[in-house]
């Protein structure tokens, strides 16, 4: 059977709901999203002008919120548009393999980033005398730009995987952007070969980084549990903390979604909404809220604002 695609447009289903929830559903994402890019540039920002953050922890933090911002941006205006008119539901066969590359990409980079983040607070914490020379200038900027490499790599696997079949019939894709399991339903020959590579690929990544972020806490805990004064491990515990509910709300919906056998559409597009539109949000929550550190940068910059102002 020939590779040659005879679909040049696919239409996105999006999310299940009510057509009366068109318009509260748009709100709620639009703002969503707004505050998902601007508190990701404001901790870009932050960690810029304030010297006392240029640390590998605050250098990794800014990959990450630059990837989250981005990450939002691949999925969510895709999303407004299918809510705001059924015209935005449609998208072309080379935009949608550009999206697709674009969110396994990004997604895959973080999924490394927050395996990097929690070696990077192994080593602080477990060695904190010989933290600075291990974790130098030149070896975050290697560690970051591995992350970034590899993500490209393992999205362009999954985006040459998919599009090299043939699309011959049925072009609605049951989701709110253009994501593999979906996608190869609308493909006309077998794709069980696809599925395996798609599961074993995702699977080893997402339960390989998973495995090590589990294993750099439990050396963590066990790190934190000899520090002798109760301020200093509430402080330790409370910077591992933020990290970790970052994960689980990452992790979790990726792997009900890619790593169980079958698929339900419905189900996996409401699931895929807390990794591609709230865990992008809660980067700058919980890294300012929970970080006293960032807080104390962020009413510098207030301060400094409001003085400008007066001037």
């Amino acid at each position: 059977m020939s590779n040659v695609s005879l679909v040049t447009t696919f239409i996105l289903t999006g999310l299940p709901h009510a057509p009366a929830l068109d318009t509260p559903l748009f709100g709620i994402f639009l703002l969503i999203y707004v505050l998902t890019v601007l508190g990701n540039l404001l901790i870009l920002l932050v960690i810029r002008l304030d010297s006392r953050l240029h640390t590998p922890m605050y250098y990794f933090l800014t990959n990450l919120s630059f990837i989250d911002m981005w990450f939002s941006t691949v999925t969510v205006p895709k999303m407004l548009m299918t809510l705001a008119s059924p015209g935005g539901r449609t998208i072309s066969f080379h935009s949608c393999m550009a999206q697709l590359y674009c969110f396994h990409f990004l997604g895959s980079t973080e999924c490394f980033l927050y395996t990097v983040m929690s070696y990077d607070r192994y080593l602080a914490i477990t060695y904190p005398l010989r933290y600075a020379s291990m974790m130098s200038g030149r070896t975050c900027v290697l560690l970051a730009t591995s992350t970034w490499l590899s993500g490209s790599l393992h999205s362009a696997v999954q985006t040459i995987l998919t599009f090299r079949l043939p699309f011959c019939g049925p072009n609605q894709i049951q989701h709110y952007y253009c994501d593999a399991p979906p996608i190869l339903k609308l493909a006309c020959t077998d794709t069980s070969a696809n599925e395996m590579v798609i599961f074993v690929n995702i699977g080893v990544v997402a339960s390989g980084c998973f495995l090590l972020i589990v294993l750099s806490y439990m050396s963590i805990v066990c790190s934190i549990l000899r520090i002798p004064t109760s301020e200093g491990r509430h402080r330790t515990f409370q910077t591992c903390a933020s990290h970790c509910i970052v994960v689980l709300c990452f992790f979790v919906p990726c792997v009900f979604i890619y790593l169980r056998p079958g698929s339900r559409d419905a189900v996996d597009g409401v699931v895929a909404v807390f990794y591609t539109v709230l865990t992008p949000l809660l980067n700058p929550v919980v890294y300012t809220l929970r970080n006293k550190e960032v807080k104390n940068a962020l009413f510098k910059l207030k301060d400094k604002v409001a003085h400008f102002q007066r001037d």
